[in-house]
């Protein structure tokens, strides 16, 4: 089984995490820029962290035999701050850098006129740039802040193929399904969706244009939940090429559209070392003393 995290905050997760990530059959992943948790106080804060997700991280990740790639942008909530918002002016470099495979994450938090104004100019760099989107649905008022997303993205012009709406539920994918973008599920221990949620999901809308991430980051996460969903598929009934479809091609195939993934296997790792899909990964002995 091989598996895609198309979005997961390593930056913020232990190198337990990757051994445990690379045992349970993840083999890349992508990393949003996103809010740290601390508010930042200046552009150069968001400088060094770009450049930690395109240097550094990517680098820790490769030692645990998994490509790391990243999405760069001013995040939805960040946006209302002053005093980060110039780090707009900054973005055109890091979107041309090697690893960088959309624009993201962007959208919304509060749904106010700053966020507007940069989810709309990160909209057009990404079209500028010819790169996919990944867009951050907000926490509250979800389904009122998809609509206006989608008003947002047909009012860009930019092609519904080429962007990823995230963190949706049951209230919203059917609009985004609906809109021809692609539809991004965050698998949660307490909050968003759980497995069995996204099984049934799957049971109902099929399993194209759609991608299992963990979101891990610093808050209660877990970084083996895209494992935990595709073995709860196959308890489901699906195939393993439904569950490839969902944990690997989509992904591969939506950040494909940047020209920016590397895909082949980390040189000193077993390119055909996939876990037993059907051994179950709980077994595993580096997973059992994971961090998750």
């Amino acid at each position: 089984m091989r598996i895609f995290d198309p979005h997961i905050h390593m930056t913020s997760r232990t190198t337990n995490d990757y051994e445990a990530m690379y045992a349970a059959g993840v083999r890349a992943l992508v990393e949003p820029a996103f809010w740290l948790g601390q508010p930042r106080t200046s552009v150069g804060s968001f400088i060094d962290y770009f450049d930690a997700l395109l240097g550094w991280e990517r680098f820790r990740a490769a030692q645990f035999g998994i490509r790391h790639h990243a999405t760069i942008a001013l995040n939805p909530k960040e946006a209302n701050d002053p005093r980060c918002v110039p780090v707009l002016d900054e973005l055109p470099r890091y979107l041309v850098k090697e690893g960088v495979v959309a624009v993201g994450e962007i959208g919304y938090d509060s749904m106010t006129h700053a966020e507007d104004a940069a989810f709309s100019r990160q909209l057009e760099l990404a079209r500028e740039y010819e790169l996919p989107v990944m867009v951050h649905t907000p926490h509250r008022e979800k389904l009122a802040g998809t609509h206006r997303t989608l008003d947002v993205v047909r009012e860009s012009g930019i092609a519904p193929e080429t962007v990823l709406v995230d963190h949706l539920n049951e209230t919203n994918i059917g609009i985004v399904k609906d809109a021809g973008a692609w539809m991004g599920f965050s698998i949660y221990p307490d909050t968003k969706m759980d497995e069995d949620r996204m099984v049934a999901l799957l049971q109902q809308y099929g399993t194209e244009r759609i991608l299992v991430n963990s979101a891990a980051d610093w808050g209660r996460s877990d970084p083996l939940k895209t494992r935990r969903t595709a073995d709860a598929m196959l308890a489901a009934g699906f195939s393993d090429d439904d569950v490839d479809r969902v944990l690997w091609r989509n992904p591969v195939e939506f950040y494909g559209q940047s020209g920016q993934l590397i895909l082949d296997p980390i040189p000193g790792f077993d390119a055909a070392g996939h876990p037993d899909p059907a051994a179950g990964f709980e077994g595993n002995s580096v997973l059992r003393g994971a961090r998750v």
